[in-house]
């Protein structure tokens, strides 16, 4: 069955940890330049996670068909059934015979503030995934999502789209900071999406050298999500939408919140709606992950999902999204 979207990215196994105080109370102004500290954690989750399985998961919980390409280590196979159980096509898997599955670890404190580590391990063999294997296979998707990757991944999968004439959302998120400029021009220019979160959105004009008409030229819309303050959307020659954001009852872990964010905006697409009722999906999403420990071991549930839709944004957008959402 064709996937609706196509989700390359990185496939990572997260352990995550919480820090009982603050980071900030640790460190010393004058002393930054040699900086050994070590934090007492005092929880440890081991999670599924990276950028591609999470949107993709994400997408599958809604209800989309959505296949991840993405390159995993032999450790990969009990994390490929689950993908697979949870309606994620992952026959387009690069598994590699010498490296393990990327590695994230990440510390989060009593504010919220993280010190992440990420080890890319297999994630470097996603350079020789070819999209045109999985469009013979499984025909040619709506959309192909290049997120946070192996750059030289991202920047393959991009120009494959391009000659393949594949629409395609630019995610280059975490990556920005160690791409130089022509890569970053090549990874957004001619993207129908493009997504970062706003501190995001600065370092992206400072690599392109593009103002934020000059991005917009190049782009059919630029999503800016922007935490408890909502997310932003903007094109070309319009003016900019801001959405609110859902809040959260109990805020217990923001690792992934933005692929969700992007999952439920992204599913929205493929049905066709408008970018404010997408982002507003996407902010619902959001705040079902942010109270939730891990990136995909929320539940999600249809009455739920819209209560929290109706007591963000009001009875006629509810209404608006039940039809597609009591499907869940």
């Amino acid at each position: 069955m064709t996937p609706a979207v196509v989700v390359t990215g990185s496939l990572a196994t997260d352990h995550l940890m919480v820090y009982p105080g603050r980071f900030t109370e640790q460190l010393i102004a004058d002393q930054l330049d040699r900086v050994s500290l070590s934090f007492l954690a005092d929880t440890l989750e081991v999670r599924r996670g990276g950028v591609a399985a999470n949107i993709a998961v994400g997408l599958a919980r809604l209800g989309v068909r959505a296949a991840v390409a993405g390159a995993a280590g032999q450790d990969f196979a009990e994390y490929g059934a689950w993908l697979r159980d949870h309606g994620v096509d992952t026959s387009a898997v690069r598994v590699s015979r010498s490296l393990h599955t990327a590695r994230f670890v990440c510390t989060t404190d009593a504010d919220h503030n993280q010190i992440a580590t990420f080890y890319a391990g297999a994630m470097a063999e996603a350079r020789e995934i070819r999209l045109a294997g999985l469009v013979a296979r499984a025909g040619r998707p709506a959309l192909v999502v290049v997120a946070p990757n192996d750059p030289e991944a991202m920047l393959r999968h991009t120009e494959e789209c391009r000659r393949l004439h594949l629409p395609f959302a630019a995610d280059p998120s975490q990556q920005l900071a160690r791409l130089d400029r022509a890569t970053t021009r090549r990874l957004v220019d001619g993207a129908r999406y493009l997504f970062t979160n706003a501190y995001e959105a600065a370092l992206l004009k400072e690599r392109t050298g593009w103002t934020e008409a000059q991005v917009l030229a190049r782009t059919g819309a630029w999503i800016v999500t922007r935490g408890a303050d909502g997310a932003d959307i903007t094109r070309a020659g319009e003016p900019p939408l801001r959405v609110a954001a859902v809040p959260a009852d109990d805020v217990l872990d923001p690792t992934g919140v933005g692929d969700a964010f992007r999952a439920g905006f992204l599913a929205a697409t493929t049905w066709d709606w408008p970018d404010t009722r997408a982002a507003r999906l996407g902010c619902a999403l959001a705040a079902v992950v942010l109270e939730t420990v891990g990136t995909q071991e929320y539940v999600l549930g249809p009455a739920p999902l819209l209560t929290r839709v109706r007591d963000a944004y009001g009875e006629t957008e509810a209404r608006a999204m039940e039809p597609r959402l009591t499907a869940l």
